[in-house]
């Protein structure tokens, strides 16, 4: 018996992606009949990607075909298993460093693994897979007439920053060499550099998103994003704890206006122009701890580890935005507050707290 329209479970992530789609409108055509190969699909960038693609190519059909590199399809289908049954999407699998190239051509190529689950690799480990990761990518890109691809980076390329620097594409520092835990933003460097020469000398163009913070569905809660572990703390019903002093600042960009900005790049980006891709509104890990026990009821306990030593310089991860906002009109529509109510709604939908 044919199950009633109104029994059917809506997906949890409907609105937002009808914002993403008005936020693209437009950008689309381009791919139409096209065939797209993305890494990193289970990630947090990946899921938003393919979420949001998924909800344009049913919309506008599209008929587009994704290629998505995985290390375990099963793995995958047991995460979104609504993804997994897409008609769309083909599941390729390997390791990011040696899969073999799928058969046929494809039009744009979107590389998004290690955008920051390498962190918690050895120093050597990191290097190799974000370098000859992105290495093995661009030669698929070079090999299968890839007119554009997306290149995933990270701000941690501008190594660490002065305290109050909202940092622009333009600034010039970067990691400290000499220190093997800076290896995550060194190897995002190189693997900037690659997307470059592969652009210079075949004319692939190569965008460029260099992520921040982000907060929303998708986002891990058991890894080293505090917003994720405040998170898990109040669904769990306990006090919060930052784990330090509560002084640094970062900012948030929320995961749906992510997903609009990285199309958008994609789609209408500069070849080899780096775009820091996050909020530009600061706020400290303190004030983020208070901002999420103010999404439940009652309020959490915040709980800081450490005290504030004045001697220590306060750590910050900021962009400033201004180059994604001038050139392609982008700029967040979604505030933290909002962004934190979403994020925990979520994950009380999908069964977790």
């Amino acid at each position: 018996m044919e199950k009633p329209v109104s029994a059917i479970p809506a997906h949890p992530l409907a609105a937002d992606l009808e914002r993403v789609l008005a936020g693209t409108n437009g950008l689309w055509e381009e791919l139409r009949g096209g065939r797209i190969f993305i890494t990193g699909g289970t990630g947090f960038f990946g899921m938003w990607l393919l979420e949001s693609l998924a909800r344009a190519n049913r919309g506008l059909n599209l008929g587009v075909e994704a290629v998505v590199l995985t290390r375990d399809a099963g793995a995958f289908a047991r995460k979104a298993p609504h993804l997994a049954r897409d008609a769309m999407m083909r599941w390729h699998e390997g390791d990011v460093r040696t899969f073999a190239f799928p058969a046929g051509d494809f039009s744009h190529v979107i590389h998004a693994a290690t955008q920051s689950s390498a962190r918690d690799l050895a120093p050597l480990e990191v290097m190799d897979t974000i370098v000859t990761g992105t290495r093995r990518v661009l030669e698929l890109a070079r090999q299968r007439g890839v007119q554009k691809m997306l290149l995933t980076s990270s701000g941690a390329v501008y190594g660490r920053l002065p305290t109050g620097m909202r940092v622009s594409e333009e600034y010039a520092g970067g990691p400290e060499v000499a220190i093997s835990r800076e290896a995550y933003g060194e190897g995002k460097r190189l693997a900037e550099m690659l997307g470059a020469i592969y652009a210079e000398q075949y004319g692939i163009e190569v965008k460029i998103a260099r992520g921040f913070a982000f907060v929303g569905p998708w986002l891990p809660l058991e890894a080293h994003f505090a917003v994720g572990n405040f998170i898990r703390d109040g669904l769990a019903g306990g006090a919060i704890r930052v784990a330090g002093d509560g002084t640094a600042q970062r900012s948030y960009l929320y995961a749906a206006d992510l997903a609009v900005w990285l199309w958008t790049i994609l789609f209408r980006g500069a070849s080899k122009r780096p775009y820091n891709v996050g909020s530009d509104a600061a706020i400290s890990i303190r004030e983020l701890a208070d901002a999420v026990a103010g999404g439940f009821t009652p309020a959490p306990e915040v709980v800081v580890a450490q005290t504030y030593d004045p001697a220590i310089p306060v750590e910050w991860y900021v962009p400033d935005t201004g180059r994604a906002t001038r050139e392609l009109g982008l700029h967040a529509t979604v505030d933290l507050p909002e962004a934190i109510r979403r994020t925990i709604a979520w994950h009380r939908q999908i069964g977790r707290g």
